[in-house]
């Protein structure tokens, strides 16, 4: 989910929440890793989607509109995300099913493989919030504390500690602090 998430292109930290741009084959936004079909292709490849696909820009579009929905998961309050989980799950169709498939043991799929992907992606989403939200756990969900990220994660961590989506975040703001440090110790 994350994944998906932050194939958005960056958000300026002055901006509004949600505008995180959208992007077609005939108009990509700089900084889009989900710019076109080839993108969202490596991307259910990537991330193992199976499942029926078309391949044209409306699939495409649907899943960048899911994109933008979802941002909301990290940074709305719980009532806010139960009403968007209870949404997913009920425009999705969902109707969840033990499956066994490609290799894969038992598991739940709550839509038909016939579905559309932004469906199956927003049911299957919706579904991981379920237990999320059950065990009281969305405070793992966060936004990247540097100033200039506002990249989403997942923290896994045994005392809920991360702050950075990933280490080049964490390490520029702790240069700058240090650097900051620096410069206040020379300073009379």
């Amino acid at each position: 989910m994350a994944a998906l998430v932050n194939t958005a292109p960056p958000i300026d930290p002055a901006a509004p929440e949600g505008d995180d741009g959208g992007a077609t084959d005939g108009g990509a936004t700089e900084g889009d890793t989900l710019r076109d079909r080839a993108a969202l292709d490596d991307h259910v490849t990537r991330y193992r989607w199976t499942g029926s696909r078309t391949h044209d820009l409306a699939e495409l579009d649907a899943v960048l509109a899911l994109r933008s929905r979802l941002r909301a998961l990290w940074t709305e309050p719980e009532d806010d995300v139960v009403a968007l989980v209870n949404t997913l799950l009920r425009d999705g169709g969902a109707l969840p099913q033990l499956v066994t498939h490609d290799g894969w043991e038992h598991h739940v799929h709550a839509t038909p493989a016939q579905a559309p992907l932004a469906d199956r992606m927003a049911v299957d989403f919706a579904m991981a919030m379920v237990d999320v939200v059950r065990q009281k756990e969305l405070d793992r969900l966060r936004v990247c504390a540097a100033a200039d990220c506002r990249r989403v994660m997942v923290d896994l961590s045994k005392n809920r500690s991360r702050r950075f989506c990933d280490a080049a975040c964490a390490n520029r703001v702790n240069v700058a602090a240090f650097r900051a440090r620096r410069v206040a110790r020379r300073t009379p």
